[in-house]
């Protein structure tokens, strides 16, 4: 059993940065894949990144690659999202979880069994 927190959104003008933390505890931390997710209003959640269990592979959806990068700290069971040259389409409700044994892209939410409740990103003017 997981318990995933995530913590670091907020409002931030087009062009800033935000970084996100997500706070793992549990069993096993270190074994699962943690990935980042997000629903604007009105669309369906989709993945942004993952990071591998001994962080050794990362992928990205193409609309955050060169702007987010996704880490990893065993020591303090925590995962980083860097998120630079915010766009308004970047707006949402950011989830980060983890998964157990996730195939290929990394990016598939039915991949993940356990998830935070959500932090919000709202990048305006």
């Amino acid at each position: 059993q997981l318990q995933l927190v995530e913590s670091g959104g907020g409002l931030v003008q087009p062009g800033g940065s935000l970084r996100l933390s997500c706070a793992v505890s549990g069993t096993m931390v270190e074994v699962y894949t943690i990935g980042w997710f997000r629903q604007a209003p009105g669309k369906e959640r989709e993945g942004v990144s993952c990071i591998s269990n001994v962080g050794d592979y990362t992928n990205y959806a193409n609309s955050v690659k060169g702007r987010f990068t996704i880490s990893r700290d065993h020591a303090d069971m925590s995962v980083y999202l860097q998120m630079n040259s915010l766009k308004s389409e970047d707006t949402g409700v950011y989830f980060c979880a983890a998964g157990w044994n996730v195939a290929t892209t990394g990016l598939n939410a039915t991949e993940y069994g356990y998830w935070g409740q959500g932090t919000q990103v709202t990048v305006s003017s």
